[in-house]
């Protein structure tokens, strides 16, 4: 059964009278098409309108629409190869975060992921896209294995934060995310970075110092989630709406505010409604933006990492 949101109910409405027509129209072998016509019409300019004006916190909610494509989705679509590698040679082989070597458009790239499961059974599996201190470890083992050989990082940000357990800080939790903040700096080769789900915290930002940085059109990304922002500020989850207004985290607040490169368009409704064009489109700006960053040499795209990020935030007296 199709997942829909509140705010998508007269888009759900519209599209049940016209079953509800065409089933009448194939009974009673009466002509309906007009009135199915004049539906269709209202039904698409009912979507332009709703999709084309989501608030903040309807796009939190469409970023975690269970139909939505993950890491090894796109990895599936855009990839003529992939050969996926595990563990952080430490601990063990982090669910929540996959990557491998893979092949776009014949380029050769290593490829680092959250995945967050499908299913109840892959989602525990998983653990719902939250990773571990290994999990991190293994992503900047992986980073290192690409600039050993001098290829491409793309890393596909997808989780709602690094996991908050006893383990996890036991093992060194922030010590891993920071670590791998530090070793993406000074990368000596081009990382890309797009958030296609949620961008939630550190958990996100682990694997998110790049090149480029990107948002698909309903992500987002943010040091909090709008939940539980309210939960802090107003001790209960009434006041999410309002919280994910405030946290300005939508791809078009974080370009305003310069903190990503671009924004990367979805099919009218998500990228869950024709994953394959979504697809392309990744496609299309990494092999673009490959073509430009793989002709500076290391110490420019160091440098200009380096200032790019120094360069984020002002202070006004």
């Amino acid at each position: 059964m199709e997942t829909t949101f509140d705010f998508e109910k007269p888009i759900a409405d519209l599209q049940t009278q016209i079953e509800k027509v065409n089933q009448v129209a194939e009974k009673t072998k009466v002509d309906m098409s007009a009135t199915i016509q004049d539906l269709e019409a209202k039904l698409e300019e009912t979507k332009l309108q709703i999709y084309n004006n989501m608030t903040g916190w309807q796009k939190v909610q469409m970023s975690r629409h269970p139909e939505r494509p993950q890491t090894f989705d796109y990895i599936e679509m855009i990839c003529e190869e992939f050969i996926e590698l595990h563990g952080d040679r430490n601990v063990k082989d982090d669910k929540a975060i996959v990557g491998g070597f893979a092949s776009i458009g014949g380029e050769a790239v290593m490829v680092i992921g959250h995945q967050k499961g499908k299913n109840t059974k892959e989602r525990q599996f998983r653990n719902f896209g939250m990773a571990n201190p290994e999990g991190y470890r293994k992503a900047l083992r992986l980073m290192k294995m690409a600039e050993k050989f001098n290829k491409p990082v793309i890393t596909l940000i997808d989780t709602m934060g690094a996991y908050p357990g006893l383990e996890a800080e036991e093992r060194g939790q922030g010590e891993a995310i920071a670590r791998n903040l530090l070793e993406m700096s000074v990368l000596k080769v081009p990382v890309i970075c797009i958030v296609i789900g949620e961008g939630a915290s550190g958990g996100a930002l682990g694997i998110g110092i790049g090149d480029r940085v990107y948002m698909l059109q309903n992500t987002w990304y943010s040091v909090i989630s709008p939940e539980s922002c309210s939960s802090i500020l107003w001790r209960s989850w009434d006041h999410k709406e309002r919280a994910a207004e405030a946290l300005k985290l939508t791809a078009e607040d974080m370009l305003g505010n310069g903190l990503i490169d671009g924004i990367i368009a979805e099919p009218l409704g998500g990228a869950h409604q024709e994953p394959a064009i979504a697809a392309e489109n990744v496609k299309t700006k990494i092999l673009s933006d490959l073509a430009v960053l793989k002709a500076k040499t290391a110490e420019v795209l160091v440098q200009e990492r380096i200032d790019k990020f120094s360069k984020m935030g002002y202070v006004v007296e």
